[in-house]
């Protein structure tokens, strides 16, 4: 079984909003892409091959996330060029939104900048491609990992089973913050330090210096919005 490390080193601001890559590994024997935790890669690997032992092919639909990659995620659906869903995964007319009502609706499915645990490396979603039919694009909606969609048996072996590995699901329930997400993993033994270490005052610091779309109203309510969004979490 993986040795887990027993605590997390204190992270700088860079690396804990997306902003540096000096905590990371690359998963991929040539270089680059896709990036995971130096301290996740021994884990990550054991639950691979265990998926891969119960007939799964464990695969990434996305790891390490940039500060801009997020950025631009968050201002092309603030901006409509992304479009903004609700709880049930269906698209809203912004033009019907406040632009405070705009910030709660993407922070249901997209992180802020800087505030994605994405960032840390710790976060990954997963799936399994073997189960993905044909042709079919990967959608990352709670369907496809529910009762009757491809990802089901998937789904239930990966709860069964990560926390042996260290894993845990910090958007198993829906608690009125991040929508459920059943494919979304985090490394418990590392980010549950990393939560602690990215605080409003550094989120702040971060984002008044971005060219973030809705700025001036996350700004005024960003205690509000990390209390319901980033620490809101699922227990282990």
């Amino acid at each position: 079984m993986v040795n887990h490390p027993s605590k997390a080193r204190q992270h700088t601001a860079g690396q804990l909003t997306g902003q540096e890559t000096s905590h990371l590994v690359s998963l991929n024997p040539a270089g680059g892409h896709p990036f995971v935790h130096q301290q996740m890669l021994p884990a990550f690997q054991a639950l691979k091959e265990a998926a891969n032992q119960a007939g799964f092919d464990l695969q990434l639909a996305s790891a390490f996330r940039p500060f801009d990659r997020q950025l631009l995620i968050w201002n092309s659906k603030f901006s409509g060029m992304r479009p903004i869903l609700d709880s049930n995964s269906q698209p809203l007319d912004p033009a019907n939104l406040s632009e405070l009502e705009k910030i709660h609706a993407i922070m249901r499915w997209s992180a802020l900048p800087g505030a994605s645990r994405h960032h840390w490396g710790t976060d990954i979603d997963v799936y399994a491609a073997n189960c993905l039919p044909e042709g079919e694009p990967l959608q990352l909606e709670p369907w496809e990992y529910a009762c009757g969609g491809h990802q089901a048996e998937f789904s239930q072996w990966l709860t069964a089973n990560m926390a042996a590995f260290g894993f845990y699901l910090p958007y198993a329930d829906d608690r009125g913050g991040v929508a459920c997400e059943p494919w979304h993993i985090s490394y418990f033994p590392v980010s549950r330090y990393l939560l602690s270490q990215l605080t409003p005052d550094l989120l702040k610091c971060t984002l008044s210096q971005s060219e973030l779309a809705g700025k001036p109203h996350i700004l005024e309510n960003l205690d509000r919005l990390y209390s319901r969004y980033i620490e809101n979490i699922c227990e282990v």
